[in-house]
């Protein structure tokens, strides 16, 4: 059985799945909702258990995303991937007293036929340019001046937000970031949910969600398109790229938006340098050494850049640009050191 067909197998029997390793949640309609990938009590962490979406899962608290194998290699705390196909290929071994939901394309999603990365091509459409506006300002508040510089975020004045709890939906203005494949094609969307008033992210209980196909694409900024890669930095946040951006706007730059997904990340043909801008939790950790591992297998030369307090847009605001970039010059090979952040 391919790990393919495994992973098809598993999302068929997702309700199982998650009563099986995470017991301590409980179904809210075509969810499965728990405190996070170690089973512990709470609502930040949600399975979707019917429609094309089955088997996929994000934990809202963390920004992790991923199927059903990385589910149960988070909850088992497994490391090698045989080791995760082993612990599957046991499960679906057991018998199931839970039969999986069937899929329902016109249930309570409502437009679940369509393709989401065109709901996301869609979406991104609607949206305004990002300067003078709400999404804007709240960057600014993170220290980012230029976010109005990059074409891959647009401002929408009131974006559809779901309850995933309740079902209701309601408006919020929000920051909308292109997904996009290496060749530029949007594949999904990153929606941050704003406060009306200017304060923040909005008060809810999952101000940012994606949509559409996330696995091997990012969040692209500086990233040329009619000439090669040789340098780049990948990371997982859209405000920790956006931060480094920020003191070196000509390096190309990639936000995975998970560690998972990071670690799926495919720098592109001809890339020499990959500077990983890793967050310092353990997801974070595991994201950057398997994308490590993956660069060195293709002759990238993966280099960490690690921040001095808890991320890069911790380190922007609260320790400031030249701080920032004195860290980064401690960090950077020399070549790329002169290359992106020349002596002022």
């Amino acid at each position: 059985m391919s790990v393919s067909e495994l992973a098809a197998r598993l999302a068929r029997q997702a309700e199982a799945v998650c009563r099986h390793y995470l017991s301590a949640g409980r179904r809210y309609g075509n969810y499965w909702i728990v405190g996070d990938t170690t089973n512990s009590k709470g609502r930040s962490l949600y399975v979707y258990l019917a429609g094309p979406r089955a088997g996929r899962w994000t934990d809202a608290a963390t920004g992790q995303y991923g199927d059903l194998l990385d589910l149960i290699r988070e909850s088992c705390g497994l490391i090698d991937f045989c080791d995760v196909v082993s612990e599957a290929r046991q499960f679906l071994s057991l018998p199931k007293t839970a039969r999986a939901p069937r899929d329902r394309p016109n249930g309570p999603m409502g437009r679940t036929n369509r393709p989401t990365s065109e709901r996301a091509q869609r979406l991104f459409a609607m949206g305004q340019p990002l300067g003078n506006t709400l999404a804007d300002n709240y960057l600014r508040q993170r220290g980012i001046l230029r976010g109005a510089d990059h074409a891959a975020l647009r401002f929408h004045p009131t974006c559809y937000y779901r309850d995933l709890l309740t079902g209701d939906t309601t408006r919020y203005p929000a920051l909308i970031a292109a997904v996009t494949d290496p060749s530029g094609t949007i594949t999904g969307v990153h929606r941050t949910w704003l406060d009306p008033d200017g304060d923040g992210k909005a008060k809810v209980e999952d101000p940012r969600r994606a949509l559409g196909c996330l696995l091997g694409n990012a969040v692209r900024f500086n990233m040329p398109v009619d000439a090669p890669v040789k340098v780049m930095a990948a990371g997982e946040g859209i405000e920790t790229m956006l931060s480094l951006s920020y003191v070196m706007p000509a390096m190309p730059m990639a936000a995975a938006l998970s560690a998972n997904h990071l670690a799926a990340f495919n720098a592109p043909a001809g890339c020499l340098h990959l500077y990983i801008a890793a967050d310092v939790d353990a997801a974070g950790r595991h994201g950057s050494e398997r994308l490590s591992q993956a660069a060195r297998l293709r002759g990238i030369l993966p280099l960490v850049l690690t921040p001095e307090l808890g991320d890069f847009n911790e380190d922007l605001r609260r320790l400031g640009p030249d701080r920032l970039t004195l860290s980064l010059r401690r960090q950077l090979v020399p070549d790329d050191m002169a290359a992106f952040l020349p002596a002022s």
